[in-house]
This record gives C-alpha cells, sequence and structure tokens, in this order.
C-alpha cells in the first residue's frame, strides 16, 4: 500500500504522525510526507521522503504578517483558548491548508495513495483524500476532541471541494485518538497508543547517570518561546532558584545564552529528546502542549501546566481533572506550588494509573495493521 501523510508545518503536528508513518513503513509499505515550510525538516529529520507542497510559505511569517494586518487577533485567540473555543484555529489555519491545497491535490493525484493520513488541523489532508478517491484518516494531537474542528475546517474549505470538483466527505473515514480515556469525555474514534517522538540526538553524558536529586524538566515547546518571549521562562528559573531539586530546561533549539546567568540547581539544553529527559525526572513544567503533556503521562510524572492560549487550556484541564497535573497561571507559580508539584502522592499515584492506561492502547503498529485490513 501506499500511505500519504499532510501535517501542517510545525513539529506539534509533524512529530505526532511519525510513529505511525514508520508503523506502516516497517511493515514494508510506501510512505510519503506532504508539509512546507517548518515542518519539511521535522518530516525529513525523521528518515521520512517529503514533498514541499507550499515553496516558500512559512507559517510564523504567515502569523506575523496576519497579526501586523489584524492586531486584535492575538487576543481573541487567547480568549477563545480560555473559553475552550477551537473555532479560532479554523480562521488562523483554513488559509494554510488554502495555501497547501493545489500542490497536495497534485501530489495526491500523481502519486495515487490507498490511504491519506492528516493531523487535526491538516484539513488539506480531506481535500486531497477526496482527490485520490480514497479514505482520509484523522490523527488527533492530543485533548480536543476534534469533530466540530473538523466541521469548521470543511465548511471554509467547501469551495475549494467546488472548484476542484471534488465532493466534500461528511466526516472523517477513521479518526485515532491518542488521548488515554480517562483524560478526555469520551474516546474520539479508535483509541492508539501516544509513542514519544522529538527526533534523536547525541545525549550528553550528565544524562545517563542517575540525578543526585529530585529533577523536574521544564519545556515550553517551540512556538510559545518564539510569541511569549523568555519572561515565562524567566520566571520559573527564579522560583526555581529556591527549591531542593535540579530542573532542566528544554529549550525548543533556542540558543542557552538567551537565558543569561543560571542559578546553580538550573541547566539548560537547546535540545533534548524529552522522553528520554522525563525518563530521570520527577515531574515537569510545562505550556500545556498536546505532545509534551501525552510524553508527560508516557513517563508516568507529575506535571504543572502554565497554558497560554491554543489548545493548552484543553491540554491543562485534562491533566487537572484527571489527576496527573498541576493548573496555574504565570504570576501564580511560586516556591509553595512547586513544593506541592515535588511531594503531592496523589499526583505520582493518578500518574502511574494513567501511564499504565496509555500502554495499554493500541500501538501504532496495531493500528497500521487494523487500517490495512479496514481498507
Amino acid at each position: 500500500m501506499r500511505i500519504l501523510f499532510l501535517a501542517m508545518p510545525g513539529a506539534g503536528h509533524v512529530f505526532p504522525l511519525v510513529p505511525l508513518a514508520w508503523a506502516f513503513r516497517s511493515s514494508g509499505h510506501e510512505v510519503l510526507f506532504g508539509t512546507c515550510g517548518e515542518g519539511l525538516g521535522h518530516a525529513s529529520g525523521a528518515g521520512l521522503p517529503v514533498v514541499d507542497v507550499a515553496p516558500g510559505f512559512r507559517v510564523r511569517d504567515y502569523l506575523g504578517q496576519l497579526f501586523a494586518q489584524r492586531p486584535e487577533l492575538p487576543a481573541q485567540e487567547r480568549a477563545a483558548a480560555r473559553r475552550h473555543s477551537v473555532h479560532f484555529a479554523v480562521t488562523l489555519f483554513a488559509p494554510v491548508s488554502r495555501r497547501m491545497a493545489g500542490d497536495a491535490i497534485r501530489l495526491a493525484r500523481r502519486w495515487r495513495p490507498d490511504l491519506v493520513v492528516y493531523d487535526e488541523l491538516g484539513a488539506v489532508g480531506a481535500l486531497a483524500a477526496a482527490a485520490a478517491g480514497v479514505p482520509g484518516v484523522l490523527h488527533d494531537c492530543g485533548f480536543v476532541r476534534t469533530r466540530p474542528l473538523w466541521q469548521g475546517f470543511r465548511q471554509a474549505l467547501l469551495d475549494l471541494y467546488e472548484e476542484y470538483g471534488l465532493r466534500a466527505p461528511a466526516e472523517p473515514a477513521v479518526t485515532l485518538d491518542p488521548a488515554p480515556p480517562s483524560t478526555v469525555p469520551e474516546p474520539d474514534g479508535w483509541s492508539v497508543r501516544y509513542v514519544p517522538y522529538s527526533t534523536g540526538a547525541v545525549l550528553p553524558d550528565w544524562l545517563s547517570e542517575p540525578p543526585r536529586r529530585r529533577r523536574v524538566a521544564v519545556s515550553l515547546g517551540t512556538v510559545t518561546p518564539d510569541v511569549e518571549g523568555p519572561g515565562l521562562m524567566q520566571r520559573i528559573v527564579g522560583v526555581a532558584a529556591g527549591i531542593d531539586a535540579e530542573f532542566v530546561l528544554a529549550l525548543g533549539g533556542r540558543p542557552v545564552a538567551i537565558l543569561g546567568e543560571l542559578p546553580p540547581n538550573v541547566r539548560a539544553c537547546e535540545w533534548v529528546p524529552l522522553n528520554v529527559l522525563l525518563t530521570t525526572c520527577a515531574a515537569i513544567i510545562h505550556h500545556g502542549g498536546a505532545g509534551t503533556a501525552l510524553t508527560s503521562i508516557a513517563a508516568g510524572v507529575a506535571q504543572l501546566v502554565v497554558p497560554n492560549g491554543a489548545d493548552r487550556h484543553i491540554t491543562a484541564d485534562a491533566t487537572r481533572r484527571r489527576g496527573i497535573g498541576l493548573v496555574a497561571e504565570p504570576d501564580e507559580l511560586d516556591t509553595a506550588l512547586l513544593q506541592r508539584l515535588l511531594t503531592d502522592h496523589e499526583l505520582r499515584v493518578a500518574a502511574a494509573e494513567v501511564r499504565t492506561e496509555l500502554s495499554g492502547l493500541p500501538a501504532p503498529a496495531e493500528i497500521a495493521s487494523r487500517l490495512i485490513r479496514w481498507r
């Protein structure tokens, strides 16, 4: 079989698809990625062939121009995120699918896949599946229940279906859901085990040694530092200085020098695979990225979530509701909160339960086999 993967150009959208792509590839099937901009390096870095379906397009440039033209949008997006409204994502990202559509449709018609898999914002995948006349599989990235989001994208892109002579599907043929069922109101289709992927790396020597005291990972993802600046990370560092624990800052590819001099109990890494780091940690502080939260669940560590937009408030509420994490605003970060993160026994019990739950879900290899039989 041939499986075409289409993803929005960002680590948070490419990385969740990689384990399934390799599950197909390891079974002897042909796999091809279509993305653009920042996503090209993420897909090729995973050892997968990739086609640029929007040459010259970069999401960060597009969003920068959009927010410059409509300066009210960032505040509106943050307000929508606090209401758990996902429809603002359609406003921001339907134009990205629109930009990718022409080349993606031509790629699908030329390469003739048997199946198209796409991420929750990659509505262009449904267009490509319709163009190829094959099922489209929606791969959720986290805790958002994606049916309303998918319908919003479908409505926003109906004119493209008409332009290319395509029949718009009523819903995805299959939806794959990586969220452990106990963390969400109801499963969103077929459950799939989340297998962490965040590229390979040469590991530092200290990471292979047992930590001398409790270790806490800190990650704000690959987008938040660019949007929000270093302020949140600096506040975390300031509070961490007063805690008897080691803090490791995973900077998502940004240079260590941006934070200046650090306290003795804080070290920074330009890039480190988060899943590897978390095997040595007791807890993590993060921004509410779905991939970060799911990687933390896979490691069975307690979480402190400081959400700041997009789907991150939904992620934060999922962790709090299930009892595997705490949630705070930036100005609520203090010594007492971090002490609770490290000492709350109930957080650790719940984290261990959900880790076991996640490990019992069908692995990507099982899902790949099921999709092949289903197809």
